[in-house]
């Protein structure tokens, strides 16, 4: 149908005669999704905006989507943290629950179970895990958190993106500065 009305539209502006449009029957056209190729392109751009990030602006990006999603958070400075690069809790000190404890891994490569057992080990029975990996994670990793006592949440470069698509309209200012993205519409 949208094929027609664009042929139908192009005559008009060419000074071409319109077609019938009772003579086509709008089942038999295919009209390809135009849109969804759209939309393929600009989640694929905005990967390679977030892969482009340095490691301290990716945890600041993780922190945003998190305060976006009704959080308090806190990051950790650079050095020595702990596998506990940020804390999200509900009163941003980490006393309310769900205290989600984060560690980010803004690399190529993929994550072992060995980083997600060193991860968990240092958790607290009542601390919820998120752990960011943009390189991935690999099988025994998935097993690795699915088993663990602590909830564990494995968030790839397609999660974290996915997620701030969501609530990109509640992110603040300096995500929107990390991660600039503009509303498009178009005809349904």
């Amino acid at each position: 149908m949208p094929a027609l009305a664009t042929s139908e539209l192009l005559a008009a502006a060419l000074g071409q005669p319109m077609q019938n449009s009772a003579a086509t029957d709008p089942l038999e056209e295919e009209v390809p999704d135009a849109l969804a190729d759209v939309q393929t392109l600009a989640v694929e751009r905005i990967k390679d905006i977030v892969s482009g990030l340095g490691w301290s602006e990716m945890q600041e990006l993780v922190a945003g989507i998190l305060r976006a999603m009704g959080y308090k958070t806190q990051v950790s400075p650079a050095g020595a943290d702990r596998g506990k690069d940020i804390v999200a809790s509900p009163d941003g000190f980490g006393f309310e629950n769900p205290r989600i404890v984060v560690e980010v891994k803004h690399r190529t490569g993929q994550m072992g179970s060995s980083a997600i057992r060193s991860f968990l080990g240092g958790r607290h029975k009542d601390d919820r895990g998120l752990y960011v990996s943009t390189g991935g994670f690999s099988k025994d990793a998935f097993y690795e958190a699915d088993r663990a006592a602590v909830p564990l949440t494995l968030w790839t470069l397609d999660n974290v993106v996915r997620t701030l698509i969501e609530h990109y309209d509640a992110t603040d200012s300096e995500t929107k500065r990390l991660v600039p993205l503009k509303r498009m519409y178009w005809p349904a």
